[in-house]
């Protein structure tokens, strides 16, 4: 029996965890990017429908008579609008199919 053997073992054995550490991390690192980015996107798109609504408001109170202001803002809105629930039921249609897996 070869002492150095062994020894080399544990070196593969340490490799191993650190190794499995540093997946860890970035799988870690790479969901938590994800879910600031789809804050980002909620966010973003909770700041063009209160646009829209702004706009709304000044238009009805008469304060702004540009239709053209109101237009665009109202069409931002509903396109951040529609991009986030297409992301979002890409996202449960993912984790659908990813629950319906068998190991």
């Amino acid at each position: 029996m070869n002492i150095t053997s062994i020894g080399s073992l544990e070196s593969v054995s340490t490799y191993n965890k650190n190794y499995a550490s540093k997946v860890s991390t970035t799988r870690n690192e790479s969901f938590e990017a994800l879910f600031e980015s789809a804050l980002s996107m909620i966010n973003d798109t909770n700041s063009l429908t209160n646009a829209a609504e702004e706009e709304e408001m000044k238009y009805a109170l008469g304060i702004s008579t540009n239709t053209h202001d109101l237009q665009i803002a109202q069409s931002k809105a509903n396109t951040s609008l529609q991009y986030t629930v297409a992301v979002r039921n890409k996202v449960v249609e993912a984790y659908k199919e990813i629950m319906s897996l068998q190991f």
